[in-house]
């Protein structure tokens, strides 16, 4: 029998197996040594399923859920598991897997009534006699006008919709039992690979849960997010309104040349929610506010609102004044290290505390402070001869991701301080199965905005990314709901206005590169938006601080 040589990087060693295996046969040969069950595998830096065949020597990359391949993988297997149980329980509902939300997956199922606690707990016991009975997912791949009229027959225009805007051929998509879905990655090879997962009633709906992904026996803990909620569903209010709520829809609209008021009515949107934000902020400032603290992770658009809202409390009578926190960086040498033993730039402790607190209570006090700043390229802080000096009237507007953090200004009264937590959070859905995550969206803004400003390369970018969502983990997310207000940046068209951007970035990185991997899925995922032209945007669009052609200074 032939054979070809296989060499497992998780184990770092060679293998001989017969021609034609399957990852799902090498992940069972492996098993024990491995210490997990593989969710999916990498082969020579592409993403496959584990029923993909292996026909000449591969390394192969074998993920589970503690990894973002593997938990993307567990959590569409688990959202067809679900959706398949909806269908059976609810016959006639439709599913909506909305948002990620409080360490879950907000979903709705629409009816003719409202859905019930004991229709949800019914729903559930489905969903784990489906794991429980191990049934393979099937996979099918038919010329795409057939498939688009097979789920439009079942009702899902959204899937339909996307398929028939792609311009691909033929479409692929999976069957449960005879149930068709559409999903835009790998799957798990069986239903029985869910180990864990929780759905129970939620606000107006539901809350898929799944492990922590460090601590894969327990379900991730759930955190209330009120403020990240409204957000969500002001976004989904727009959506509905200009019957933009999934990709498809979206391509239908930009055929029909109906963009430009779609990109009027978005930006008036944002500028409307700036405003009101610096209404409250002139309300609270005659209670004692004098400073603004403006945080979000990378690529929030924090600087652009920040001119924005700069802008709107000027229209007060408030004159701001903007201080970056990257400015208080320390030279590049004194920095932390983070456990791989790279600079980390994430952490608090990244910043020189006791420099900026000093400035800080000077320029309260009124007196004239010299302002630093950080030069990016020699890894120093330096003096450029630029000063602030606050008077009878005026407000200090502070941005960085580590805004919200009450280590920040220990000493600063809670009452003099005004909070903002800006975030992209993508409300479009690719259909109502399929979300968008919002870490993508922001990695697209980085990626574009790294590679036009600060000479970095797409593959850079990528491999900085992990660490970089470590530290928005630790240093970000734990503390956005203690904002006042939380701003969404997001713009309902963004993905299909960066596409032409963040394609050739990312079709530069090398083949031979493991972020290859990373860089095929974001490009397929482009692949689902027909393109809009950036020349539509207006010359103030927060988009313009990852595009260029902004009027504003950065």
């Amino acid at each position: 029998m032939d054979t070809i040589r296989i060499y497992c990087n998780n184990l770092k060693r060679y293998e001989e197996f017969p021609h034609g295996v399957s990852l799902q046969q090498v992940a069972q040969h492996f098993r024990d040594e491995l210490g997990f069950r593989p969710l999916n595998a990498q082969v020579n830096h592409l993403t496959r399923d584990l029923n993909f065949r292996l026909y000449e020597p591969s390394d192969i990359i074998f993920a589970s859920y503690e990894d973002e391949s593997g938990m993307r993988t567990y959590v569409r297997t688990l959202s067809f598991i679900l959706s398949k149980a909806v269908a059976d329980v609810l016959p006639g509902s439709k599913l909506f897997i909305e948002h990620s939300l409080s360490k879950g997956y907000y979903c709705q199922i629409k009816n003719a009534h409202v859905v019930t606690p004991v229709e949800i707990e019914r729903v559930k016991v489905r969903m784990q006699e489906i794991i429980a009975a191990d049934i393979p997912f099937c996979p099918r791949c038919e010329r795409t006008e057939e498939v688009a009229t097979m789920f439009r027959e079942r009702g899902y225009e959204d899937k339909a919709d996307l398929l028939e805007t792609t311009g691909m051929p033929y479409s692929r998509y999976f069957e449960l039992e005879g149930y068709p879905d559409y999903y835009y990655g790998s799957l798990a090879p069986s239903t029985g690979y869910i180990d864990l997962f929780g759905l129970e009633p939620y606000l107006e709906g539901a809350l898929l849960r799944v492990p922590r992904r460090d601590k894969p026996d327990e379900l991730a803990p759930l955190i209330p997010q009120p403020m990240m909620r409204k957000v969500f569903a002001d976004h989904d209010r727009l959506l509905d309104l200009l019957q933009v709520t999934h990709v498809g829809s979206l391509n239908k609209a930009i055929d029909r040349n109906e963009v430009a008021s779609m990109i009027q009515v978005s930006e008036a949107m944002q500028e409307k929610q700036i405003a009101a934000i610096a209404d409250d902020i002139a309300e609270r400032y005659k209670q004692g506010v004098r400073v603004v603290l403006i945080s979000g992770p990378s690529s929030s658009g924090k600087t652009t609102f920040c001119k924005r809202l700069q802008t709107q409390l000027l229209t007060n009578y408030i004159r701001p004044y903007g201080l970056s926190l990257d400015d208080y960086f320390l030279n590049r040498e004194d920095s932390p290290r983070d456990e791989s033993g790279d600079y980390d730039y994430e952490s608090l402790y990244a910043l020189d505390l006791s420099l900026f607190n000093r400035d800080l209570n000077e320029m309260i006090a009124g007196n004239e402070v010299k302002l630093p700043t950080y030069d990016f390229t020699t890894g120093k802080r330096v003096y450029k001869g630029n000063s602030i000096h606050l008077r009878e009237g005026d407000i200090l507007v502070i941005e960085g991701i580590h805004g919200l953090n009450p280590e920040l200004i220990p000493n600063v009264p809670e009452s003099s301080t005004y909070k903002v937590y800006v975030s992209a959070l993508t409300a479009i859905g690719l259909d109502a199965h399929n979300r968008i995550p919002s870490t993508d969206n922001r990695l697209i803004r980085r990626m574009v905005r790294d590679y036009r400003y600060r000479n970095h390369t797409g593959l850079q970018t990528l491999r900085r990314w992990p660490s970089v969502r470590r530290g928005e983990e630790k240093w970000v997310f734990p503390y956005q709901e203690n904002a006042h207000v939380m701003f969404n940046s997001a713009m309902l068209y963004e993905l299909a206005v960066m596409r032409a951007y963040a394609e050739p970035i990312l079709q530069s990185v090398p083949r031979n590169e493991p972020e290859y991997a990373e860089a095929h899925r974001l490009l397929r995922f482009l692949s689902s938006f027909r393109m809009i032209p950036a020349r539509l945007l207006p010359n103030n669009s927060l988009m313009r601080e990852f595009l260029g052609g902004s009027t504003f200074q950065y």
